[in-house]
């Protein structure tokens, strides 16, 4: 039974993970097309009446613009300006640089540090947790997740000596704590693989 209901937690978990940027893609999608209409409509009259010509057109327009915003960002001015309205308007709304960096190290990205897997040290144990950001006076942010809900759980401020990264990728620790933590040789491997590099 316990098998099952890990099974059928992980499944729902990825399925949203999956479901839910898709559908809000397709949302956005089909607002663009609606807002792109009238721009269309012009020459969609020159077409037949059998074919349906402002759909197909608006939709054609929302992947062009697509396709020119995509490829104007990849240029180094494209990456500047993109950064800039980053940190001036998406960061300010409330979780945006969060949600952006766990979806990041759920691609397996490692351009952000948050999300980041780590050993804490809670009493005298070691607890699996996520680094979520560093403070300026040597401390951490770290997120203590519930087992086997990876999601759920507290956040804690700890000293820096008190918190060891581990070099594994997200998904993997994120794998261990949802099988109540079997897989856990692989972190531990992982942290004192670091220390012995570190001595």
């Amino acid at each position: 039974m316990k098998r099952v209901l890990e099974f059928a937690a992980k499944s729902l978990i990825t399925g949203l993970l999956v479901v839910v940027p898709l559908y809000l893609a397709v949302l956005l999608l089909l607002k663009a097309m609606k807002s792109v209409l009238t721009l269309v409509k012009p020459i969609a009259r020159l077409l037949p009446e059998s074919v349906p010509a402002e759909m197909l057109l608006s939709l054609l327009l929302v992947l062009v613009i697509c396709l020119l915003i995509g490829i104007s960002v990849r240029t180094a001015i494209g990456k500047v300006i993109r950064d800039r309205v980053e940190e001036t308007f998406f960061e300010r709304i409330p979780g945006y640089t969060l949600i952006r960096s766990l979806t990041q190290q759920l691609a397996g990205s490692s351009r952000e540090t948050a999300w980041q897997p780590a050993f804490v040290e809670i009493e005298e144990a070691l607890v699996p947790a996520f680094i979520i950001e560093e403070v300026e006076d040597e401390r951490y942010t770290v997120f203590v997740p519930s087992i086997p809900t990876p999601f759920a759980g507290a956040v804690y401020v700890l000293d820096r000596k008190r918190v060891h990264p581990l070099d594994v990728p997200f998904t993997d620790a994120l794998r261990t704590i949802s099988k109540w933590g079997s897989g856990s040789k692989e972190l531990i491997a992982s942290m004192d693989k670091a220390k012995g590099a570190s001595s």
